[in-house]
């Protein structure tokens, strides 16, 4: 299966029914309020970034890779960066071009592609990369994290949001209805297990895959870059949660 294709259709849908909290575009207000140097964005699904890990914005050059949907994009372009937003589905794109003319934001840029092979940038393009939780939607990271290394200019910085491995343990679909049974070996993918990827494909959503820390960290380590903060998030709802952090967001530095 072409992982890739399947899953740039998977969030085209997600756009078209409303499915996704990362879909949602952000309101005028919030746009209003990153003019005047207001602004939150999110790498996981509900802490806030640290206003210390940003640099000044002003005529900073920012790739947020594998980030459409209308959100961190548009916020970061209104509190006055120069934005790239590359992204595998034409319709998250979509979100960010409908708050861009919304809100006359005319600098924003949006770009197809996938988050593996950033070959339509130059080397040492951008001064800041912004990638939050989308890296479970590809099978290998480690190319990625090269790519973002080459297109960031020293100095630059990394924020990368992802999943906790040990979520990917559990019967999540057992874990929805509050039952926590250790199943799975890690790494764990969608793909690999018939009869979970054939009810995922008939509800038309998308196909995840765990990455180990090693590759998640080390990867980036790997890469080149100095880890400088991390913290941890969870999910709202899940019974997983309720006993572990399921989300990691780093911060790094090309020195």
């Amino acid at each position: 299966m072409d992982i890739r294709a399947y899953n740039r259709n998977a969030w085209n849908r997600y756009v078209d029914g409303g499915k996704s909290l990362w879909t949602q575009p952000v309101s005028p207000e919030i746009i209003a309020r990153a003019r005047k140097g207001d602004f939150s964005v999110l790498l996981t699904e509900q802490k806030p970034v640290p206003r210390e890990w940003f640099p000044p914005l002003s005529g900073l050059d920012v790739l947020c890779l594998a980030c459409g949907g209308g959100q961190q994009g548009p916020v970061l372009a209104a509190a006055g960066a120069n934005v790239t937003v590359f992204d595998n589905s034409p319709r998250q794109l979509d979100q960010d071009r409908f708050v861009a003319e919304r809100e006359g934001l005319t600098d924003l840029k949006t770009i197809e592609g996938d988050m593996r092979d950033l070959s339509v940038f130059a080397d040492k393009s951008f001064d800041f990369i912004f990638h939050p939780v989308s890296n479970l939607f590809i099978h290998e990271i480690r190319p990625m994290w090269r790519e973002a290394y080459r297109v960031l200019r020293h100095g630059g910085t990394l924020l990368a949001g992802f999943m906790n491995p040990v979520f990917y343990m559990f019967d999540l679909e057992k874990a929805d209805n509050g039952i926590l049974e250790v199943k799975h070996k890690l790494p764990y993918a969608d793909s690999e297990h018939p009869e979970i990827a054939e009810k995922l494909i008939v509800a038309g959503d998308a196909l995840e895959h765990s990455h180990s820390l090693t590759d998640q960290l080390g990867g980036q380590m790997d890469a080149g870059f100095q880890i400088t903060g991390l913290y941890e998030d969870h999910h709202i709802g899940s019974a997983v949660s309720e006993y572990t952090p399921t989300y990691i967001a780093t911060r790094a530095i090309k020195l």
